[in-house]
């Protein structure tokens, strides 16, 4: 598929979700996808092959999730290869964004992405989330099937500010995960995500401490 249907791909995708999202904003969110095609033949970061297909299944499945979340200082848990991370500090820059991953050849690639994107408003940490210790707390953290909810919540907990929210990206309704939530957490709303071009059920879990 040539650049420029991958373009008129985005374009279409972004506007079937009802985005307004400026054309220099699109490319980077395109060259991201490049970037990541070119890394993914040498490290394995995503089992998704072509770019159009990249733009469907992570590009578009991360955009979904904008128009339900707000934030000032977003935590990305177990980023891998930079979704959603990566997506919403490219159409965020006013958001400080942090992405952990334990796995370096993950975090390398983030950290090539961080300096070919021009992302000032990024920090890439390779580590396990629930050793990290950052000088600030998070009013957002975020995951896409990172690990149950359950799990989740109980390894980052200490990293939520105290008016703070998670957003977890799910495929179908994770009912059985959501009894699991560690004791003064609960699930405050569960949105459906319509992503254009894909066959499959997603949901936005939100959770706030009770």
């Amino acid at each position: 598929m040539s650049d420029t249907d991958l373009v008129r791909q985005l374009q279409q995708g972004i506007d079937a979700l009802g985005l307004q999202i400026d054309i220099a904003v699109q490319r980077k969110l395109l060259d991201y996808i490049l970037l990541l095609d070119k890394w993914n033949k040498v490290y394995s970061l995503t089992a998704v092959r072509e770019p159009e297909r990249m733009i469907g299944l992570h590009l578009l499945d991360c955009l979904a999730i904008l128009p339900h979340i707000e934030a000032r200082r977003v935590l990305d848990v177990g980023s891998g290869g930079g979704m959603p991370g990566i997506i919403l500090a490219i159409c965020h820059p006013g958001w400080q964004v942090a992405m952990i991953d334990s796995n370096s050849k993950k975090t390398g690639f983030l950290q090539q992405a961080v300096i070919s994107l021009q992302l000032a408003n990024v920090e890439v940490i390779t580590g396990r989330v629930e050793q990290y210790r950052p000088a600030q707390p998070f009013d957002l953290i975020t995951s896409r099937a990172f690990a149950d909810l359950g799990d989740f919540v109980a390894l980052s907990q200490h990293l939520l500010a105290a008016d703070g929210c998670y957003a977890a990206m799910k495929g179908v309704y994770p009912q059985d995960e959501m009894t699991r939530l560690p004791a003064g957490f609960a699930v405050t709303e569960v949105v459906p995500l319509h992503v254009p071009g894909l066959d499959a059920e997603r949901h936005l879990v939100r959770i706030r401490a009770a």
